[in-house]
């Protein structure tokens, strides 16, 4: 069976017969982007319905999975994210706004401000997240689970390549 990227691929073969050696990483790179698009799209509208942005999602489990007290640096915040500070600035104001989050001073130090999740961001984290792993999974209910975690593990390694580590 054939999808969309065969056909692009084809259609590059027949239009470049010169670059046809050549077309073998759009077999998995335009195959990676289209599953992103899906992917994305399917996770913005899961974070849409708890009145949340998908990248204030992101900030949000990035807090609540730095453990107790749920508070990470605007500067880890970004690193993790790979936006620019002006991004995550924005996310941060309107995320406090929507009181799931606050700013916090600690120490002497009144430079350092960092990021604390909220009550109510906790709850709102909890509930977003629970869609959230719905919502994968009903994405591969076609898809057999040996499948999904072979591609993974594959996945892990093209990452590790491209440098791409913890």
């Amino acid at each position: 069976m054939s999808d969309v990227v065969d056909v692009i691929v084809g259609q590059w073969a027949k239009e470049r017969p010169d670059v046809t050696d050549d077309l073998w990483p759009v077999q998995m790179f335009a195959r990676i982007q289209r599953l992103a698009r899906v992917v994305d799209k399917s996770a913005k509208d899961t974070a849409a319905a708890h009145g949340v942005e998908h990248g204030e999602f992101d900030v949000l489990t990035m807090l609540q999975r730095s453990g107790p007290p749920y508070t990470l640096t605007a500067g880890a915040l970004l690193k993790a994210s790979m936006v620019t500070s002006g991004a995550i600035t924005n996310r941060i104001d309107k995320m406090e706004a929507k009181g799931l989050v606050e700013r916090v001073r600690e120490g002497t130090d009144r430079r350092t401000v960092k990021i604390r999740l909220t009550g109510h961001g906790h709850d709102v984290t909890r509930a977003v997240f629970a869609d959230h792993l719905a919502n994968y999974a009903r994405l591969l209910t076609a898809v057999d689970r040996d499948l999904v975690e072979r591609t993974a593990e594959d996945l892990r390694e093209v990452l590790l390549a491209l440098g791409d580590t913890a």
